[in-house]
């Protein structure tokens, strides 16, 4: 069982900075990557199964499992 370690009581990770530099890092997310070089831009079937599969509750997946 993990050990619990008593808290100090300060915000720690993104609840400790400002609302601006949360603002900042997030408007960053995905531009690491040029656009044309991310997958699901170059090949929308990819995408669209990625979509369904991601929308599947946890009975269909099992059930898609057992049927392939």
């Amino acid at each position: 069982m993990t050990e619990i370690k008593p808290t100090t009581g300060r915000p720690r990770g993104f609840a400790a900075m400002s609302l601006e530099q949360r603002r900042e890092i997030a408007s960053k997310g995905g531009s690491s990557v040029a656009p044309e070089q991310r997958t699901f831009s170059r090949n929308s079937e990819l995408a669209r199964a990625a979509g369904q599969k991601g929308g599947l509750s946890k009975s269909d997946k099992a059930r898609s499992r057992l049927e392939s």
